[in-house]
């Protein structure tokens, strides 16, 4: 689904990408893991052309990026940021349905679906729908910002960091939450591996952190210095032998 051949990124004279390959396939679940500046956002933001290469090329669904529309690729990639980037003019239902009124859907099935993926995150769309942002909590704007992202049913999802401004609790639940929205917009793991983390839907995640990573899901791809340096299943992990890992595991 996403191929990255010998892909370098270069700002200012610094490599923030340098000569990464890599693959991921369609219905993987994939976590870009990292310190600060490790270029997995970078990594991220290739994918849907917010960031063109300086050097190699990137492949989504098998075309080269140069080969895609890129609006039209956009509006088949889920986006979901930091922070969660709503039209402060518009409700909790006009924001959710930006994308599905951009592919022109009927208004029953876009609203169908806005309450069908709100109820999903609880956010039930009779009492929620007509308020704006302001109106809601930072996990609850996050949640909004998810259904936005989900509600086209999209191929590929990214994910930068979606999570890591909310406390401790709420980001635990919101991991629950977020992961069974993935899971039920796709189909169940192959019989006989119930933590392979697919579905039809492919998930880039960044975050930095390892729990999180394990959690959401089944490969861990980790950067340093815009570089790829571990690309390991999720199981397999924790007992990685690079000191990066290691420094990661201990703290």
């Amino acid at each position: 689904m996403i191929e990255y051949r010998d892909v370098s990124v270069v700002r200012g004279g610094n490599a923030i990408l340098d000569r990464v390959s890599l693959r991921i396939e369609k219905g993987e679940h994939v976590a870009f893991l990292g310190r600060s500046g490790a270029g997995k956002t970078t990594a991220l933001k290739v994918i849907n052309g917010l960031v063109g290469p300086s050097a190699g090329e990137i492949l989504v669904d098998g075309a080269p990026m140069a080969r895609h529309e890129l609006p039209r690729l956009r509006r088949r990639i889920g986006y979901v940021m930091q922070q969660p980037a709503l039209f402060p003019h518009r409700t909790v239902f006009d924001n959710v349905a930006t994308v599905p009124r951009l592919l022109e859907w009927p208004e029953e099935k876009t609203r169908a679906e806005a309450e069908r993926l709100l109820a999903q995150l609880e956010l039930p769309l009779a009492t929620f729908g007509a308020r704006f942002p302001r109106m809601l909590s930072g996990g609850q704007q996050q949640r909004v910002a998810i259904a936005r992202a989900l509600i086209a049913a999209p191929e590929i999802v990214l994910c930068d960091e979606p999570f890591s401004a909310l406390d401790p609790i709420i980001r635990a639940e919101m991991q629950s939450l977020f992961d069974g929205v993935v899971r039920a917009s796709g189909a169940p793991p192959p019989t006989g591996a119930p933590e392979a983390r697919t579905t039809r839907t492919t998930l880039v995640f960044v975050t930095h952190d390892v729990r999180e990573a394990l959690r959401i899901a089944g490969r861990v791809i980790v950067f340093d210095a815009g570089r790829v340096v571990v690309d390991t299943p999720a199981d397999a992990f924790m007992s990685h032998q690079h000191p990066l890992v290691r420094r990661f595991v201990e703290a």
